[in-house]
């Protein structure tokens, strides 16, 4: 029997001394003693009854027991669904209901909260915390530490990671083994890993950045990771003289050249840093290197696709642009029709190959509207690639707003502003912010009842923080073109230098 997934990425470090985490408490995990924990938590799924292709919705703080747990889950065929933690109760609703999970799995301090969401769904809740008493952790504490894993194939479901659209209810992309086990070769050889290699992880493992990039690339070739549990500026500056390689947001970088004490000697010895999830300024680029010496290697990826192309690491890394196609990825610039554009035209980026996803869990008409009979995939963003190859992203067809690399979806936000009183109705657009990148924005038509305090504790109770409007731009009413349909292009343009002066 074979399970490539787990195959690949874990068995073959099965019994190993080698170092694989390193927490901030002194900590280190070796790769055979995480694969010892991940066994243990398997022979846990099966003794909670789950069968392969069932659904275990995860909502915990990023810790070596989460991590195991999703090697649990490959090893038993359990469909794995990271959730964001700032996600709220009401947001959760959704998700673990219509995943159908039969699990969740959850941090002490969410367990009443999320107790009735889980009884909704029918689903049973257990909490994560390694050590406390009744917890899943504690359940397995006593269990075989070696495990068969279940026989898989590359077409096998492996998790589905939720993006929400611009209108209508949130996606659950469908990755299979294939996907995520072929994106983690050839990102490891594109960026050429080694087991020399240590990774600076400061990014959170609830979307594929985190989780399917840079953990996966490590597990590759059995690079040790040192394992934050978030980006803090001290912890990074510590942390940088033991490592070789940083994964980062633009927000990270940002936040780095902000502090005098990063300076080239501090990054002398590293040999690579990657940036993704939303677009890097040029301006950072040419800091960075002014600084530095080292030129940041961007790419380009989305939730439905892990990653689509990079910045050579032998050749030129161009900055404003993601690089070329990686291997095994094909990619097109094309017209509304789906028709290909020649090089040097803008158009709607299309991409096909195997880390493409599947489609969305149980959307067969949204699948077939974005995914072609052909394989390729509409991506929705806006591109031009030259005629050497190397692709600029120059928009987004949808009105996708990305802060701090998190992503945010205007029409969610504007739904719990719509439903306030005194607001007639609302548009949320993302606008230039010197350490995100991007924020949000609500700009309000009302009828003067609204309140602005209101508003914000209104998204506070129903959203994630980082969905929350930094301003609130109060008007008599929107602005709409001669169709009647709101311009938030121009709203945009207006609030451009809003955060940024």
């Amino acid at each position: 029997m074979t399970n490539p997934l787990y195959d690949r990425l874990f068995a073959v470090h099965t019994g190993s001394r080698a170092p694989f985490l390193a927490t901030p408490d002194g900590g280190v995990l070796s790769y055979g003693a995480f694969l010892m924990m991940a066994a243990q938590f398997a022979h846990r799924l099966n003794g909670l009854g789950l069968e392969p292709g069932d659904r275990l919705a995860l909502q915990v703080e990023k810790s070596p027991e989460g991590l195991a747990l999703y090697a649990a889950c490959v090893a038993t065929g359990v469909v794995l669904i990271p959730l964001n933690t700032a996600y709220t109760p009401a947001e959760l609703d959704y998700f673990i209901g219509d995943s159908g999970a039969r699990l969740v799995i959850c941090d002490p301090g969410q367990a009443d909260a999320l107790a009735a969401v889980a009884a909704r769904a029918g689903a049973r809740i257990e909490t994560m915390d390694a050590g406390g008493a009744g917890s899943f952790a504690d359940g397995a504490t006593d269990l075989p530490t070696s495990i068969t894993p279940v026989a898989r194939t590359n077409e096998d479901l492996a998790a589905i990671l939720y993006t929400s659209g611009t209108t209508g209810r949130s996606k659950g992309a469908m990755l299979s083994q294939g996907n995520l086990l072929s994106n983690a070769l050839t990102l490891a050889a594109a960026w050429r890993f080694a087991q020399s290699d240590v990774l600076l992880h400061a990014l959170p493992v609830f979307h594929t950045h985190g989780l399917f990039v840079a953990t996966n690339v490590c597990l590759a070739c059995g690079a040790q990771m040192i394992y934050l549990p978030r980006f803090d500026l001290d912890a990074m500056i510590a942390g940088l003289p033991q490592s070789t390689v940083m994964m980062g947001v633009p927000t990270f970088y940002t936040r780095l050249l902000g502090d005098p004490r990063f300076d080239a000697d501090l990054a002398g010895h590293m040999r690579l840093f990657v940036s993704g999830s939303a677009p890097l300024l040029a301006e950072t680029h040419a800091e960075f290197e002014a600084r530095t010496g080292h030129r940041i290697l961007e790419r380009y990826g989305m939730t439905e696709t892990n990653m689509n192309t990079s910045n050579p690491y032998e050749g030129e890394r161009r900055a404003g642009t993601v690089g070329l196609p990686l291997p095994g990825v094909e990619l097109k610039v094309c017209d509304a029709d789906g028709t290909e554009l020649p090089h040097g035209e803008i158009g709607v980026i299309e991409v096909r190959g195997p880390n493409v996803f599947g489609g969305y869990w149980q959307m067969p008409d949204k699948t077939a509207a974005e995914l072609r009979a052909d394989g390729f995939f509409i991506t929705g963003d806006l591109g031009v690639q030259g005629a050497d190859g190397y692709v600029t992203i120059v928009g987004r067809g949808k009105d996708l707003i990305i802060s701090g690399g998190f992503n945010v979806y205007p029409k969610e936000v504007e739904e719990v502003l719509d439903a306030q009183a005194g607001v007639i109705e609302s548009a949320v657009i993302g606008v230039p912010h010197p350490d995100l990148g991007e924020t949000v924005v609500a700009v309000i038509a009302s009828d003067g009842g609204a309140d602005k305090a209101a508003l914000s504790d209104a998204c506070a109770n129903a959203l994630a923080r980082f969905k929350h409007p930094r301003a609130y731009v109060m008007r008599q009413a929107l602005p709409r073109n001669t169709m009647g349909k709101v311009q938030k292009a121009a709203l945009r343009d207006e609030l451009k230098a809003l955060f940024t002066g």
